[in-house]
C-alpha cells in the first residue's frame, strides 16, 4: 500500500509543477521560447489524449513519467527565479480550486474535432492520379 501512496504523491507533485510551468509561460517576463515550450508541456500534461495511450502496459505510462518531468525540469532551468517564485504563488492558489469538468469537456471536444477532420481527410481525399509517362 505504501507504493500506491507514493505514486499518488508523485502524481500530485507533477500536477503542481505543471501548473507552475503554465504560470511561468503566462508571465510576460519569460523568454519567448521558454513560454512556447512551457505552454506545450502544460497542454500535453492536461490533455486527456496521450502521445502513447495509457492502456499499453508500461510504455503507456512511460510518456507521462518521462516527457512531462523532463519538460518541467528544462523550463525550470531556463526560467529566472523571480518568475518561478511569482508563478509558484499563483499555482498554490489555483491548486486548491476544484477541477473544471466543463474545461475538460471542451478539450475533449477539440481533440475529437481534430480527429474527425483527420479521418475525413484520410477517407475522402481523392488519390492522386498516377503519372503518365510517354515513351
Amino acid at each position: 500500500m505504501h507504493y500506491v501512496e507514493s505514486l499518488k504523491v508523485a502524481a500530485h507533485k507533477i500536477r503542481e509543477y505543471t501548473i507552475l510551468v503554465y504560470f511561468c509561460a503566462r508571465d510576460r517576463r519569460s523568454r519567448y521560447y521558454v513560454r512556447v515550450l512551457a505552454l506545450l508541456i502544460a497542454a500535453y500534461a492536461f490533455s486527456p489524449i496521450d502521445l502513447i495511450p495509457d492502456f499499453i502496459p508500461v510504455i503507456g505510462l512511460l510518456d507521462d513519467l518521462v516527457i512531462i518531468p523532463l519538460g518541467v525540469a528544462l523550463i525550470m532551468r531556463l526560467t529566472p527565479q523571480e518568475i518561478i517564485d511569482s508563478a509558484r504563488q499563483k499555482a498554490e492558489h489555483v491548486s486548491t480550486q476544484p477541477t473544471s469538468y466543463i474545461a475538460a469537456l471542451f478539450i475533449v471536444v477539440i481533440w475529437l474535432t481534430v480527429l474527425a477532420l483527420f479521418i475525413q481527410w484520410l477517407l475522402f481525399t481523392p488519390a492522386s492520379e498516377p503519372a503518365v509517362t510517354v515513351h
